[in-house]
């Protein structure tokens, strides 16, 4: 994974990436996140967390202190976009997730790392 990577935060409402995987690494303070919608799981990041986003994961900041900082980055080839679950993004929306291809490597341990025994 050594696309696009950007120095940014989590948009603070549920959006996803039909066309691209996403990988977050937070290097700084700590955040809630919320991860597959309304109904999905919260999480808290912190400093040193990776988190790998699939295509179609929704996700959202629910909150982060005021020293939260994250790298988000996008395989190479693919080529992010932002969507917000509307009616209107379907399913062209779902075609897109249906063809983005997992990524080369794990984005952390590389070729050998363990991305993919979780990845199916």
């Amino acid at each position: 994974m050594a696309g696009e990577a950007a120095a940014n935060g989590i948009f603070p409402s549920h959006h996803y990436h039909s066309t691209a995987h996403e990988v977050l690494v937070v290097y700084g303070g700590s955040a809630r996140v919320q991860f597959g919608g309304e109904a999905g799981i919260v999480a808290s990041v912190t400093a040193g967390d990776v988190v790998i986003i699939p295509a179609g994961v929704g996700h959202k900041n629910l909150g982060a202190t005021a020293d939260f900082r994250v790298i988000g980055a996008y395989p190479r080839g693919q080529t992010w976009d932002i969507c917000y679950g509307r009616a209107g993004e379907r399913p062209r929306a779902d075609e897109n997730i249906a063809r983005v291809p997992l990524p080369s490597a794990d984005p952390v341990l590389g070729r050998e790392g363990p991305l993919f025994a979780y990845w199916r």
